[in-house]
């Protein structure tokens, strides 16, 4: 399996993003998936999970009321919806995958894309 990561930019704060993880090499289906993210200059951080069956959509708190997480597994995709875009929300942007149910933790993540820059600012 291999992750790619697209749709980062330049945005302004208060604009929006919808980022792709796009899968190869196998189905997507039977994977949850997560979004990660790392600010410059610190570590990185979880921010959104989706189940391989679609029952189960985890957010960090300070994202929840403002990015979706959902998946198309027809086209082997995830996407991470971002809108009301600040700029704390700059950083890198990594997908990740492993089997069936979302972790907490992001060693237990098993195949990671290399990333898609985000940059908030005005």
């Amino acid at each position: 399996l291999q992750l790619v990561e697209s749709g980062g930019g330049l945005v302004q704060p208060g604009g929006s993003l919808r980022l792709s993880c796009t899968a190869s090499g196998r189905t997507l289906n039977p994977y949850a998936i997560g979004w990660f993210r790392q600010p410059p200059g610190k570590e990185r951080e979880g921010i959104s999970c989706i189940s391989s069956a679609n029952t189960v959509k985890n957010y960090l708190d300070s994202v929840k009321d403002r990015f979706t997480i959902s998946r198309d597994n027809g086209k082997n995709t995830a996407y991470l919806q971002m809108a009301s875009l600040e700029p704390s929300d700059t950083g890198v942007y990594f997908c990740a995958a492993l089997p069936l149910f979302c972790a907490s933790g992001a060693q237990e993540y098993e195949t990671w894309g290399l990333g898609t820059q985000v940059t908030v600012s005005s």
